[in-house]
C-alpha cells in the first residue's frame, strides 16, 4: 500500500473494499501536516477564532479549495505512476478546482490517479517506439498533453458531477431534517464527512437552515448534526486502544487536532483504511443527535471550527448539559462499536484478512508514521 497505510491481503471482496479504502487514505496520509496548517491557520485567524486577524484569515479559503485539493491530486498520481504521475495528477486537479465552488476533495482523489493511469498507459504505448534523443521531448510532450486534457475534463465533467452529488446529498439531509428524522440523517451525514463533503453539507445546508431556527427559537440543533466532534473521538479512542499497532502512535496527535483544534478531516482516513467502521461514526452520530433532541440541546451558531471549544463558545447559557451530554453520548457508542469492530485488539499484531477463500499468510504492515 504505501508507508502511512497498512497492507491487506487476499482477494475477496472485504480484502477489495479495504484495499479501495487503503487506497484513499494513502492520498490523505502523507498530506495531514497540511490539514493541521490550514486547520491552525482557521482556528486562529477567522472572525470568530481565538485571534482574529483579517489579513491572515485570506489564507483559509486559497488553502482549503485549491492547496488542499492539488496536495491530493497529486499524491494519488504519485501513488499510480511516480512523480510523473504526480505532476500529471496535479494538473488535471486544477480543472476539478477551478470548475466548482466547494472544496474539491473527492473530485482530486477521483482525478488524480485516473490522469496518471492514462500517462502510464500512454507511456508503456510509447515507450518502445520513441526514437533515441526524443525521449524528453516526448515525455515532456505526452505528460503536458494528458495534464491538460484531464484538466479540461475535470472543468466540465468530473467536478460538475461531484456538485451534483454534493447536492444530491445536501437535499437529502434537508428532507430528513423537514421531516423530523434527524437521527437518521447520520446514516448520510457520517460517510459524506469521510468523502470530504462536510463542510457543503454543513455551511451549505445545515448551517442555513440552522440560521432560521434560530432566529425563531435562539438555538438550533441542526448547528450540531455535522459538527459534532463525539463520533470522530470515539473512533479515534478505538483505534488508540485496539487499531493496528503501528497505527497507535498516531492517534493521540488526531485526538488533540481533532477534539481540541475541531479538524474532524483528521480522522477520516482511519475510517477509509477500514471502511467497515463508518458504522461506528454512524452509530455516534445518532446517538448524539437522539441526546441533543431529548435534552432539548442547541447553539446559537455553527461550531467553526468543530471543536469542544467552538461548542462551549456558541452554547446558550445553561445549554451546557444537553450539548455536553451528546457529545459523550456520541463518543461512547461509537468508541464501543468501533472497538468491537476492531476485535478489541485481537490479532493487532498479525492481521489476517477474511475473504472468499481462508488465507494462511498473516498481513503485514508497514512503518506508519506520527500524523
Amino acid at each position: 500500500m504505501t508507508e502511512y497505510t497498512p497492507t491487506v491481503q487476499g482477494t475477496g471482496a472485504r480484502a477489495t473494499i479495504q484495499r479501495f479504502g487503503g487506497h484513499l487514505a494513502g492520498m490523505i496520509m502523507p498530506n495531514i501536516g497540511a490539514f493541521i496548517a490550514w486547520g491552525l491557520i482557521t482556528a486562529l485567524f477567522i472572525p470568530t477564532g481565538w485571534l482574529p486577524n483579517e489579513d491572515f484569515a485570506k489564507l483559509v479559503d486559497p488553502i482549503i479549495k485549491t492547496l488542499l485539493p492539488i496536495l491530493i491530486g497529486y499524491t494519488g498520481g504519485r501513488m499510480v505512476h511516480g512523480q510523473r504521475g504526480a505532476v500529471v495528477g496535479a494538473v488535471a486537479t486544477m480543472g476539478v478546482v477551478v470548475g466548482a465552488d466547494i472544496p474539491m476533495f473527492l473530485g482530486a482523489m477521483i482525478i488524480g490517479p485516473l490522469a496518471a493511469y492514462i500517462l502510464k498507459l500512454v507511456d508503456g504505448f510509447i515507450q518502445d517506439r520513441t526514437r533515441a534523443g526524443f525521449e524528453m521531448l516526448v515525455d515532456n510532450f505526452t505528460a503536458g498533453i494528458v495534464g491538460g486534457g484531464m484538466a479540461l475534463v475535470g472543468l466540465k465533467a468530473i467536478g460538475p458531477v461531484v456538485e451534483v452529488v454534493t447536492d444530491w446529498a445536501g437535499d437529502v439531509v434537508a428532507w430528513l431534517v423537514g421531516h423530523n428524522l434527524l437521527p437518521l440523517a447520520s446514516i448520510l451525514i457520517e460517510p459524506a464527512k469521510v468523502l470530504f463533503l462536510n463542510n457543503a453539507i454543513n455551511h451549505g445546508v445545515l448551517g442555513p437552515l440552522g440560521v432560521a431556527e434560530a432566529v425563531k427559537q435562539g438555538k438550533s440543533v441542526l448547528f450540531m448534526l455535522e459538527s459534532n466532534p463525539g463520533p470522530g473521538l470515539g473512533l479515534l479512542l478505538a483505534f488508540m486502544f485496539f487499531g493496528p499497532r503501528l497505527l497507535r502512535p498516531s492517534t493521540p496527535a488526531a485526538i488533540i487536532i481533532h477534539f481540541l483544534g475541531g479538524i474532524h478531516e483528521i480522522y477520516f482516513p482511519y475510517v477509509l483504511m477500514k471502511p467497515r467502521l463508518i458504522l461506528a461514526v454512524i452509530a455516534g452520530g445518532a446517538a448524539g443527535v437522539l441526546v441533543f433532541i431529548v435534552t432539548g440541546a442547541g447553539l446559537v451558531a455553527t461550531p467553526s471550527p468543530g471543536s469542544i471549544f467552538a461548542y462551549i463558545a456558541v452554547t446558550p447559557k445553561g445549554g451546557w448539559f444537553g450539548v455536553l451530554a451528546g457529545i459523550l453520548a456520541a463518543t461512547v457508542v461509537s468508541f464501543a462499536v468501533a472497538s468491537a469492530l476492531l476485535g478489541f485488539g485481537r490479532g493487532a499484531d498479525d492481521e489476517t484478512e477474511e475473504t472468499g477463500e481462508t488465507s494462511t499468510e498473516p498481513e503485514t504492515s508497514s512503518v506508519v508514521k506520527e500524523a
